[in-house]
């Protein structure tokens, strides 16, 4: 992957919140302890696929301290009574090797956040991104009955197969011609 580890833009939810997308950083911590704790169970087991109460410290790192060599993870941000806080999160990781084709996709919104286009958001984002560095896919393993998920796979405009193993859904995708990235999502980046 190519070091996305400065990554910055700035965006417009579908209610017109102005929002910062940029690189996640490791005092990123704080907002995803409370953004975990705002989940209920049910999302949280959609996320994780098992109940989980609390992330342990080891998890928070993981989250937080990227290896921006196999990793690029963004979070979605907004400021309010001037004070930042994170709405929600994504990531792309590959298994590594000189050169990967394909990397494995992931996000968390904040409870209060979902219906907002966070996800649809961050997806654009990822995508350019994993084109830049190079990927000709993005894969995800999701709970079948997470509609609100799969349907954002299906909006995206990029090309789509899913199979599915047992009660998980394996999505793959295609990225395609990556000259076309920037203009079809329509994605503005700030310096």
């Amino acid at each position: 992957m190519v070091d996305f580890s400065n990554y910055l833009a700035r965006e417009k939810l579908k209610d017109g919140t102005e929002v910062t997308v940029r690189a996640i950083r490791p005092e990123d911590g704080p907002g995803i302890l409370e953004a975990f704790r705002d989940l209920d169970a049910e999302s949280i087991y959609r996320r994780f696929f098992s109940p989980k109460k609390e992330l342990s410290d080891a998890e928070l790192k993981q989250l937080t301290d990227v290896d921006c060599k196999r990793v690029t993870a963004l979070v979605v941000t907004a400021r309010q009574d001037g004070v930042e806080i994170l709405l929600g999160g994504g990531r792309l990781a590959t298994e590594g090797g000189d050169d990967p084709q394909s990397a494995e996709l992931a996000f968390l919104t904040a409870g209060a956040q979902r219906g907002r286009g966070i996800a649809s958001l961050l997806l654009r984002h990822l995508t350019r991104l994993g084109r830049e560095a190079g990927l000709s896919r993005l894969e995800a393993d999701v709970l079948g009955e997470n509609q609100a998920m799969l349907n954002v796979f299906r909006r995206s405009g990029l090309p789509l197969a899913q199979h599915r193993e047992g009660s998980v859904l394996h999505v793959t995708l295609t990225l395609g011609d990556p000259s076309i990235s920037t203009r079809r999502a329509g994605l503005r980046t700030s310096p």
